[in-house]
């Protein structure tokens, strides 16, 4: 049925129909890569931003673990000051960064299994993941996860116990600062060995902003595209046109008027490629009959004229 319709159509037609489906082909397979490739570039631009942020994070731990925990110790006996904790203070410095445009999606937390503070105890996710690193000992994990608010990015990376002053608040119960305890109680938080990972920092975005980050260049791109294949197809009609659509009809024409017995008219060669070898191939034709026409005239045969 396709040939058949591809029979009645003319040449023009055919190419067009021809580009056309070679569009439609390459925009949607050319649309699947992009969409993977994008969609890659883009996680690996948000996990970047989140590196940067966790390296910050990881910078104020270590100012208020070696610069502020050591000059407020003494007060910790009798005055129990969250400041001089480095989660707390990494998990402060965060949420104040949030507030910034760039970085209101992003969320930060060291999922700890035994934490003092139980806003930072990790969850059946989140202890897979830091079980993984004490066990694969791999420096980085990340990927996509379900929460009932919807999909998230997120990467993590291992918390360890790398500071001897750690150990003053989490060793066991008889050292830490009673002003800790008693905020704090006994019950968690306690059992930590130096060089021992304990959690994991954990930051994460909404995969909304992943996807719809590649998708925006995805329709920026395929929009591109789109634009260059219709010019193409215009190009190669209008080429089509005027190098062998238009040389074509001239031939056929001037053909036809041969046919009838008007030889004054003549094939034109315009080109020396295909069309004009067909042009040459029809003046010789011409020829050979004018002089076959001379021939039966000189012999008394004159064939009459049916145009």
């Amino acid at each position: 049925m396709f040939e058949n319709m591809l029979k009645n159509l003319r040449l023009k037609q055919k190419f067009t129909i021809l580009l056309l489906i070679i569009l439609i082909v390459g925009v949607s397979v050319s649309g699947f890569a992009l969409s993977f490739v994008l969609r890659q570039n883009a996680k690996r631009e948000v996990a970047n931003t989140a590196l940067i942020l966790m390296e910050a994070m990881s910078s104020v731990r270590d100012y208020t673990s070696n610069q502020i925990n050591p000059e407020l110790t003494d007060k910790l006996e009798t005055t129990f000051l969250p400041q001089t904790v480095p989660a707390y203070s990494a998990r402060e410095v965060f949420e104040n960064l949030r507030k910034k445009g760039d970085y209101k999606d992003f969320f930060y937390k060291e999922a700890t299994l035994n934490p003092t503070n139980l806003r930072d105890k990790a969850d059946a996710f989140e202890t897979k993941i830091v079980e993984g690193f004490k066990n694969r000992q791999k420096p980085e994990l990340s990927g996509f996860r379900s929460l009932p608010g919807g999909d998230v990015f997120y990467i993590a990376r291992p918390l360890a116990v790398t500071e001897q002053s750690c150990l003053q608040c989490h060793s066991t119960v008889d050292v830490a600062p009673p002003s800790m305890i008693q905020r704090y109680g006994t019950a968690h938080g306690f059992g930590w060995n130096l060089n021992e990972i304990i959690g994991a920092q954990i930051i994460s975005v909404p995969a909304d902003r992943v996807i719809q980050k590649a998708n925006k260049s995805s329709v920026v791109i395929i929009g591109i595209v789109l634009m260059v294949f219709v010019a193409v197809i215009i190009s190669v009609n209008v080429f089509l046109n005027r190098q062998v659509v238009l040389p074509l009809k001239r031939i056929t024409r001037v053909a036809e008027e041969v046919s009838t017995g008007h030889m004054e008219v003549d094939f034109d060669q315009v080109s020396n490629d295909e069309i004009g070898n067909l042009a040459r191939a029809f003046k010789r034709m011409k020829l050979s009959l004018e002089m076959a026409m001379k021939r039966l005239k000189s012999t008394g045969n004159t064939p009459k004229n049916t145009g």
